[in-house]
């Protein structure tokens, strides 16, 4: 398993903040950039189970064999760790979501300083999201 290109980008630029308020800081500001996700996809059959905020989940194949994912959270830390998930895993192919080294949320810090309930919850989105790599991989 190796570090894709976004990997090594969010690693180099959370690796130029000090202080974990400057991070949070920083992964709040990255999860406002994420598109908004459609309210029709914001349903019951959407909603990622193990998370403490309420946090919609979902993901479309392209044609050209990527996949995209979409999510959306009530809460702004939250929201960045989805901004950094979306970040690494969508448009990607899906052996390569699956080949993606997660151990790079070590190099950040965010393993350490993470509360368990959201430890818990980004641990349901990464689990959503190699579950999405695997059932594509199923129907090629």
């Amino acid at each position: 398993m190796s570090f894709n290109k976004e990997v090594n980008e969010l690693i180099e630029d959370f690796s130029y903040f000090e202080s974990w308020e400057d991070k949070y800081q920083y992964l709040i500001d990255l999860g406002r950039s994420v598109p908004k996700m459609d309210e029709s996809l914001k349903i019951d059959v959407n909603k990622l189970k193990g998370c403490q905020s309420v946090v919609y989940f979902s993901n479309f194949f392209n044609s050209n064999g990527t996949i995209t994912f979409v999510a959306s959270s009530d809460a702004a830390i939250v929201q960045g760790l989805i901004a950094l998930m979306l970040k690494v895993f969508s448009g990607k192919k899906p052996q390569e979501i699956i080949d993606t080294n997660i151990n790079f949320l070590e190099k950040i810090g965010l393993d350490e300083h993470l509360s368990p309930t959201r430890k818990n919850g980004l641990s349901s989105l990464i689990t959503s999201i190699k579950n999405a790599a695997k059932s594509k991989l199923v129907q090629e």
